[in-house]
């Protein structure tokens, strides 16, 4: 599985700098000893059923963002090519965190490659944060404190390596806070699941369901990478 790479932000808790952890946070490790609500947020990502173009695996979470956290990384694949990839990681401080207004915090990393003449669009950015928020909206959910950033980058390549075409990427950076239900516990299943929508559109698959006129689709993208 190709795993999203680069340093996670949460620019609502003023975490921008912080880097991803090689190996697990001690407290997200000891899942025995964390909250019931931090438990039960777990359990209902584990929980969730997605599309099957979705490859999804646990990986280790970052360190010292929360007290607790809870790391996925996914892969958007069409046969043996990747099309998009991402990391979702689930933050929890039970004491509560005033920049989050609320005890979890969800922070994403999403990329995927377009065509140069796509990423050019000077509309890109404001349509990519349209699909974030709108993958959120069409379930139902409720949110607050989003923030982040949409990134376009091109590469051009020369000498050795001019046979290669330009490449352009896409790079959503984002964290938001999911609203809390019962017990303190935040629906982590559908926030999972809009998220693996959000994968989806970037990586220019239809609707899993009947489509909302107002959402925006993604125009021709770059070819699929091999595996």
């Amino acid at each position: 599985m190709a795993a999203a790479q680069g340093r996670l932000s949460d620019g609502a808790g003023g975490m921008d700098d912080a880097k991803e952890a090689k190996e697990g946070d001690g407290n997200a490790g000891r899942a025995d000893q964390a909250p019931l609500p931090f438990r039960a947020a777990v359990d209902a990502l584990r929980a969730a059923r997605l599309r099957p173009q979705v490859e999804i695996e646990q990986v280790p979470p970052p360190q010292r963002l929360a007290p607790y956290a809870y790391a996925l990384e996914a892969t958007v694949v069409d046969g043996e090519q990747d099309l998009a990839d991402g990391r979702l990681v689930l933050l929890h401080d039970p004491a509560g965190h005033d920049a989050w207004r609320g005890t979890f915090r969800l922070v994403t990393l999403v990329r995927a490659e377009l065509e140069p003449e796509m990423a050019a669009d000077p509309l890109l950015p404001e349509v990519c944060w349209s699909w974030l928020t709108g993958a959120l909206q069409a379930r139902g959910l409720t949110y607050g404190e989003a923030s982040g950033t949409v990134t376009r980058a091109g590469s051009h390549y020369f000498g050795g390596l001019s046979a290669r075409p330009p490449a352009s990427q896409i790079e959503i950076r984002a964290s938001w806070t999911p609203r809390e239900g019962l017990g303190g516990v935040p629906d982590t299943g559908a926030h999972l699941a809009s998220w693996c929508d959000l994968l989806a559109q970037v990586a220019g698959l239809p609707p899993a369901g009947p489509g909302d006129a107002s959402v925006v689709t993604l125009p021709q993208r770059r070819g699929p990478q091999s595996r």
